[in-house]
């Protein structure tokens, strides 16, 4: 059981719930994560690596998960800007004036913007099964969906096996997300479904609204003009650190990103899918982050 301190911290009118694990007078490594995932959804064997290397390890739920606060996206709808900025009042809720950030898919364009609209907040910076965040994936998805042939010029699209499970229109539950995260683990390396099980029966049992997380799939479509600005302007160092069996993002988007930003590592994990969810993954990605 790691030793956390928790606390909620304001962004705007939204309460984060946020842990600290280790000894705070480490430098912290701040764990972004993905699309309607709650901080819980960052293994705890990823985390005590983490702190093994000298750190400590700051995760919080965003807005519309876990245990922080809702959001009526219709009457106040919000964008990936808008979610950036709530890592930088954990930042502040937490007394810190900068941190390495690691952001996991939807959690590393969160990542990016901080490291080009935020430079002095950002030790360092790992980029996790992402994307450039200034890349809109529309049209990709939109002719993969009505299987027509991909634009050689575009990022590829998400894997079939991916799409077929957003078409299938399974009832939400942990049925459902189980499934979805088999697929995110890929066919190669093993599916450890019983920690799985337990991080998503943690996650349902904390939500204070389950239904909220949907929200971030609107947020993602939505125009923000603060994603536009070019990647060449993250001064960071900068670890991009991707799955060669990544279904989402498949692995043409990491390489983009590493392109894009100057002097960016790229990492290629062999096996890996779009999530942590095997056997020994989450420590041999821990050693990949940027410090």
């Amino acid at each position: 059981m790691l030793d956390a301190h928790e606390l909620f911290v304001d962004s705007g009118p939204l309460r984060i719930w946020t842990e600290r694990i280790g000894d705070a007078s480490r430098p912290a490594v701040l764990m972004v994560m993905g699309s309607a995932a709650q901080g819980v959804s960052c293994p705890d064997a990823l985390v005590g690596r983490l702190l093994e290397r000298g750190v400590s390890v700051i995760r919080y739920d965003h807005r519309d998960t876990g245990r922080s606060g809702a959001v009526d996206f219709d009457a106040h709808p919000y964008t990936i800007g808008d979610m950036a900025r709530d890592c930088l009042a954990v930042l502040d809720g937490h007394g810190l004036d900068s941190a390495h950030v690691a952001g996991a898919s939807l959690g590393g364009m969160l990542a990016q913007w901080l490291g080009v609209h935020a430079p002095d907040r950002v030790r360092s910076l790992t980029l996790l099964s992402s994307s450039p965040m200034n890349h809109d994936p529309g049209p990709a998805w939109a002719r993969a969906r009505a299987g027509e042939p991909a634009d050689p010029d575009d990022l590829p699209p998400p894997a079939p096996a991916f799409l077929a499970h957003l078409a299938a229109g399974l009832p939400p539950g942990v049925e459902s997300d189980l499934a979805l995260f088999r697929v995110f683990n890929g066919p190669v390396r093993p599916f450890d479904e019983p920690a799985a099980r337990a991080m998503l029966e943690l996650a349902q049992s904390r939500a204070t609204d389950p239904a909220a997380a949907a929200n971030h799939h609107r947020a993602v479509w939505l125009e923000d003009p603060t994603l536009l600005v070019p990647l060449t302007s993250i001064t960071a160092p900068t670890s991009v650190v991707h799955g060669d069996q990544d279904p989402v993002n498949p692995l043409a988007h990491g390489e983009a990103l590493a392109a894009a930003i100057p002097g960016a590592e790229l990492h290629v994990v062999p096996g890996m899918g779009h999530a942590l969810t095997s056997p020994g993954l989450p420590e041999e990605v821990a050693d990949l982050i940027r410090l």
